[in-house]
């Protein structure tokens, strides 16, 4: 989606020009400003559900679990290892 911003002709120039000496461009700034905003501002649960309805899988946390040797936390990931060495 495309959005108008009301910013002065010299303005932008200016910006082009300088961003050119930093070997970046104007719409790459904006576009990572606009991610940075994004993940400032939407909660971390919408975030997902929008990532998730877009066919990207969220990232999620392993769940920590008690070992049942130590009474530790550890991830679920770990444990089905070591279950799995056990075994």
């Amino acid at each position: 989606m495309k959005r108008n911003v009301d910013v002065s002709e010299e303005k932008i120039s200016a910006l082009e020009m300088y961003l050119i000496q930093k070997n970046t461009a104007l719409d790459d700034e904006l576009t990572k400003y606009t991610e940075q905003l994004y993940t400032k501002i939407v909660p971390q649960n919408v975030r997902d559900y929008i990532e998730m309805m877009g066919g990207k899988k969220p990232v999620k946390k392993p769940k920590s679990v008690p070992d049942k040797e130590s009474g530790t936390a550890v991830s679920e990931a770990v444990q089905k290892e070591q279950n799995d060495v056990a075994s």
